[in-house]
C-alpha cells in the first residue's frame, strides 16, 4: 500500500525510541504550554478576571468565542484531514497549523488588561485552539508512519507522556518565572499585567522551539489520490468516506462514539478539576498550579506504563482498565472530606487519563485505513466537539441537583458525580468494540 511507504522512511529499524519517535514526541512536549498555560491555568484565568470587567461577562464572552471555535473545528477539522491524506501534505500542514497558533498565542501579549480588549483576547484564545485542533489531527495521523504494530502504544503513550512533563515545565517556569517569581526581573513585572502578557511570548517561543524538530525529521506523507479534491466537493467525497466506512467497518464508527464521550470525560477532570480543587477543597491559586505540577507527573508515568501495556495486552483492555480505575478514583474524590484526601484520590485520577488518552489514540490508528489516518483523526476530533456539552452539562446539573438538598457552598462536590457518569457511559459503550486485528506491517 501507497502509505508503506512513508511508514517505512521513518519507522525504527531496531527500535521504537529513536530520533524519528523523539522529534514526534518533541511537538507534544511544545504544544503543552498552549493547552496548560494559555487555555487551561494561566492566560484564561487572567481573561476572566476582574481587570476586564466583570467576571461574569467576561467568562461568557470567552465562552461564546470557544463556542465558535468549537463549531468551527466540527465543520472543518475532518475535510482538512482527509485533504491532507489525499495531497500527501500532512507535515506540510502541521507546520502550517503550528505556525499559525504559535503567531496567535505570541499576539495575546497585546491584550492588556482593559475590558476594551477582552474580545481580542478571547479571538485570539479561540482561533488557536482552531489551528491546534487542525496541526493535532496531522500529527495523530503521523503515528502510524513511525511505528509498527508491536510498538504503537509504547510510541503514543511516549508522546502523551512527553506532553505531559513539557507542561509540568512549562507550567513550573511560568509559576516560578511570572506569576510568583523566586527573584525580581523585567519579565515578573506586574504593572499592566506585563508579567501574564510575557507568558503569552513564552509559550509561543516553548511551542515553536520544540515544534521545530517534527517539521526536519518526519518525511511528508505521500499522495492517496493523483488528483487534488476540489474544496467545493471536499464536504461531497467526506459524507461518501463516511458513509463507505459505516457499511465496511461500524466497529470503527462505533468506537468514535464511544471514545468521544469517555473523553469528554477526561477532559472534564482536567476542566473541573482546578475548580473542585479550590471551590471545595479550598486550594489557593499556587496551590493549584502546583496540584497541577504534580498531577502531570503522575499522568505523564501513566501515560508511559499505559504504552508498555497497550502493546502488551492491546489498547482496549488499556482503556477498559484505566476508566474503571477512574470511577474508583472518583468516587474517593467525591467522598474526601479533607484536602489530603483530595491530593490523594486527584493523582490517582491523573495516574489513569494518560492511559486512557494514549491508549485510544492507539486503537484508532490502529483502526484507521492505510492512507486515512488524517481523516480518521479529522473525525476523532469532530466526534469529541460534539458531544463536548455532555461533561460540562452533567457536571451542572449535578450541582443543581444538589443545591437545594446540602449546606450553603457544598453542592460543587456532587459535580464530580455528574463527570463520573460521563466515563460510565463511555466504558458501558466501548464494551461491545472489537479490538481490530493489525493494519500495520512490520
Amino acid at each position: 500500500m501507497e502509505s508503506n511507504v512513508a511508514r517505512d522512511l521513518a519507522r525504527p529499524k531496531n527500535s521504537w525510541l529513536n530520533t524519528a519517535t523523539l522529534a514526534w514526541a518533541s511537538w507534544d512536549w511544545g504544544q503543552a504550554a498552549i493547552n496548560a498555560v494559555m487555555t487551561t491555568f494561566v492566560f484564561t484565568v487572567y481573561l476572566t478576571s476582574e481587570l476586564f470587567g466583570s467576571t461574569d461577562h467576561a467568562s461568557v464572552v470567552l465562552g461564546q468565542a470557544l463556542t465558535v471555535a468549537g463549531v468551527a473545528i466540527v465543520l472543518l477539522v475532518p475535510v482538512t484531514g482527509m485533504r491532507s491524506d489525499a495531497a500527501g501534505r500532512r507535515k506540510l500542514w502541521l507546520t502550517v497549523n503550528s505556525l499559525v497558533v504559535v503567531a496567535l498565542t505570541a499576539a495575546c501579549v497585546f491584550v492588556a488588561p482593559d475590558p476594551k480588549y477582552l474580545w481580542l483576547g478571547a479571538s485570539l484564545i479561540a482561533a488557536a485552539s482552531v489551528f491546534s485542533e487542525f496541526a493535532s489531527v496531522n500529527y495523530n495521523a503521523v503515528l502510524t508512519q513511525i511505528s509498527t504494530p508491536a510498538t504503537i502504544g509504547k510510541v503514543s503513550g511516549f508522546g502523551w507522556g512527553m506532553g505531559y512533563v513539557g507542561g509540568i515545565l512549562a507550567l513550573a517556569l511560568v509559576l516560578f518565572g511570572f506569576v510568583d517569581p523566586l527573584f525580581e526581573w523585567p519579565g515578573a513585572n506586574t504593572e499592566d499585567s506585563w508579567n501574564l502578557r510575557w507568558v503569552a511570548i513564552f509559550s509561543a517561543l516553548w511551542f515553536l522551539v520544540f515544534a521545530l524538530p517534527v517539521f526536519f525529521r518526519i518525511p511528508e506523507s505521500p499522495a492517496t489520490q493523483s488528483a487534488r479534491i476540489p474544496l467545493a466537493s471536499s464536504y461531497k467525497v467526506l459524507f461518501g468516506r463516511i458513509a463507505q466506512l459505516w457499511r465496511e467497518d461500524r466497529n470503527a464508527v462505533f468506537f468514535l462514539g464511544s471514545s468521544a464521550i469517555f473523553r469528554d470525560g477526561l477532559a472534564a477532570i482536567f476542566t473541573f478539576g482546578g475548580v473542585i480543587a479550590a471551590g471545595t477543597f479550598g486550594f489557593a491559586l499556587n496551590e493549584v498550579i502546583i496540584f497541577a505540577i504534580a498531577g502531570n507527573v503522575v499522568a505523564a508515568l501513566g501515560a508511559l506504563a499505559g504504552g508498555w501495556l497497550d502493546d502488551v495486552i492491546g489498547p482496549k483492555r488499556v482503556i477498559l482498565g484505566s476508566l474503571v480505575g477512574l470511577l474508583v478514583a472518583g468516587l474517593g474524590v467525591f467522598f474526601s472530606p479533607e484536602a489530603s484526601g483530595f491530593w490523594l484520590f486527584g493523582l490517582l485520577l491523573c495516574l489513569f487519563v494518560g492511559p486512557a488518552q494514549s491508549a485510544s489514540r492507539s486503537l484508532l490508528a490502529r483502526m484507521a485505513p492505510a492512507g486515512r489516518e488524517g481523516e480518521m483523526f479529522g473525525l476523532y476530533a469532530t466526534t469529541g466537539r460534539v458531544v463536548s456539552f455532555l461533561a460540562p452539562a452533567l457536571f451542572t446539573t449535578s450541582i443543581a441537583l444538589a443545591t437545594p438538598l446540602v449546606e450553603p457552598g457544598a453542592a460543587q462536590r456532587y459535580g464530580i458525580l455528574g463527570i463520573l457518569l460521563v466515563l460510565l457511559i463511555g466504558l458501558l459503550l466501548l464494551l461491545p468494540i472489537k479490538t481490530p486485528s493489525t493494519r500495520l506491517e512490520d
